[in-house]
């Protein structure tokens, strides 16, 4: 892990970027001198790290005393994108503004996303582990698909908060049953991009004895603010 660039910010977080191999990235930490637990915090695909809403999450959390790590996905954020990448985003987005059916186009996209961007998770959680400032244990904030199979295969992880979950390929779907975490799913009722129903469906299919979800009304970005309030709290409950 190399650390390209660090700044204090005004409500005294460290944020420093950071480049593994291909895979660049963000940590935002506390001022608090003792290791702090992680939360892996995951943007939905096609976003990058420097997105506004998750870097506002992140430096809140991290105020709270946590480190906070962000990385962009594989052809995500500043990412090199192939043609059938940029075909695939521009398919999807008509589809959805069109309200025609996405299955077969986000299967095909998001699935190999997945298998991608889960490794370099992983990979990314051994360095971070591995830096002094950060003891432990983990949990994961974010994009559900990643955050199902982060779930399956990483033994680390300690708890999750998902977002939305409407749209989760079909292996995540199946994978969700073999969850068993402390899980919070964040669910807008009117998410124009994410059927409610799904979403519930896989809540549902979750196997974890604790699990909560949260749904309010508004759109896909409107998520309360309160909401990340008692997302502390609920990582509180189980990393702290």
């Amino acid at each position: 892990m190399h650390f390209t660039s660090a700044q204090r910010l005004d409500d005294g977080v460290l944020e420093r970027e950071f480049t593994l191999g291909e895979i660049p990235g963000t940590l935002w930490t506390p001022e608090s001198a003792a290791p702090a637990p992680l939360i892996l915090m995951a943007h939905n695909n096609g976003l990058p790290k420097t997105a506004a809403r998750l870097v506002a999450r992140a430096r809140h959390t991290a105020a709270y005393g946590y480190a906070v790590a962000a990385v962009d996905a594989p052809g995500c954020g500043d990412r090199p994108r192939s043609a059938a990448d940029e075909q695939a985003r521009a398919g999807l987005r008509r589809a959805v503004q069109a309200g025609e059916p996405v299955d077969d186009i986000f299967e095909s996209f998001v699935g190999p996303l997945v298998e991608k961007a889960v490794p370099e998770w992983r990979s990314t959680l051994d360095a971070l582990l591995a830096l002094p400032e950060i003891g432990g244990p983990v949990g994961y904030s974010g994009w559900a698909a990643v955050g199902i199979r982060l779930a399956v295969v990483e033994p680390r992880i300690a708890a999750a908060g998902f977002f939305a979950g409407g749209y989760v390929p079909r292996a995540q779907r199946e994978e969700a049953r073999q969850v068993t975490i402390p899980l919070l799913l964040l669910l807008q009722w009117d998410d124009e991009g994410n059927p409610r129903q799904r979403a519930l469906d896989l809540f549902d299919a979750f196997g974890s004895k604790e699990k909560t979800l949260h749904a309010n009304m508004g759109g896909h970005t409107g998520t309360p603010w309160f909401e990340l309030e008692d997302g502390g709290r609920f990582f509180d409950r189980h990393l702290k």
